[in-house]
């Protein structure tokens, strides 16, 4: 028997992570959002497995786990769980890059429709019994314009192939791990984040949040906008400073913003940008699908089970 500690739950079952490990007649334990340090803790020491999705897991945590050979992050982003510590404590930790890639992706297109098109404004103003809107506010055509990736990982790929569908004139990325060749094969211009920022006229976020990341897209960086941008964000909230970009949004130095990610979450309900019409917030849920549940599950299982088996993750991010 093996236990498995679910830190924060956020699942309607763990039937497919039941599946996975059935060989090693899992026992399920999931520690609620309210547990108190002493219930968190010694659930921790109990557990063989950690699986965890966006509570912060201190080193703390950590040195309470005495048996534990492996944390597994629900999802992509690991800036939640203290690495140095598992590595110090010999615990594997692995992730789940290559789910959701297509889902996230379409996420951010909505989220740039949207707001290019004005859609949930004009849905708020005819429900209130509103027509002929028409010219009232300026709306931009997408076809002809330049998209600009920041990040060309999986996600911003997939992003990139169901984009050309709109007749974008080009496509610019910054990313200082793509080569020209890449950038090339994938018909994609690389460029400086400098020259993205000055030229894009719509901008999709999709790179890690780390110490060098913080604050990516800044007052600089927004100040060299153009007013006619659409600032997407469906990775971390920490690549904008939030206040900068309010003061921009209302000096219309860009267009306006599609956020599905905040620096602090869940978003306060004093959160400036949540007053702007111009700012079209969606619930850190890009990754949501159906189909993506199951696979995320699935594949977070399969990390722990390679584990158990005596071999390494797929995806270890603490060598």
């Amino acid at each position: 028997m093996k236990r498995i500690v679910v830190l924060e739950p956020g699942y309607a079952h763990y039937l497919e992570e039941n599946a996975v490990l059935a060989a090693f007649s899992p026992q399920f334990t999931v520690v609620p959002r309210d547990a108190s340090v002493e219930q968190r803790l010694t659930a921790l020491a109990q557990a063989d497995a950690l699986m965890i999705r966006e509570a912060p897991l201190t080193a703390s945590d950590i040195n309470a786990m005495d048996k534990c050979q492996v944390i597994v992050r629900y999802g992509v982003g690991v800036d939640n769980v203290d690495l140095p510590a598992a590595k110090a404590k010999g615990i594997y930790v692995a992730n789940v890059p290559d789910y959701g890639s297509e889902d996230v992706a379409e996420h951010a297109l909505a989220l740039l429709l949207s707001a290019t098109r004005r859609i949930t404004s004009r849905n708020s103003q005819v429900h209130q019994g509103q027509w002929n809107i028409g010219q009232a506010e300026p709306m931009f055509r997408l076809s002809g314009k330049v998209l600009g990736i920041v990040g060309f990982g999986r996600i911003a790929r997939c992003l990139a192939t169901k984009s050309r569908g709109i007749g974008f004139r080009t496509i610019l990325v910054c990313d200082p791990l793509l080569d020209d060749a890449a950038a090339q094969a994938a018909g994609v211009q690389k460029v400086s984040l400098e020259q993205l920022c000055c030229e894009a006229d719509l901008i999709s976020l999709h790179v890690p949040l780390s110490s060098s990341t913080r604050h990516l897209i800044g007052k600089t960086e927004l100040a060299s906008m153009k007013p006619t941008t659409v600032l997407v964000n469906t990775s971390r909230g920490g690549l904008i400073d939030e206040s900068a970009l309010y003061d921009a949004l209302v000096a219309k130095q860009l267009f306006a913003a599609g956020l599905d990610v905040f620096e602090q979450e869940p978003v306060k309900a004093d959160n400036p940008l949540l007053r702007l019409s111009n700012v079209i917030c969606t619930d850190h849920t890009a990754w949501f699908t159906e189909e993506s549940v199951t696979e995320l599950q699935r594949k977070a299982a399969q990390e722990v089970l390679r584990v158990f088996e005596g071999n390494k993750p797929l995806n270890w991010v603490n060598p």
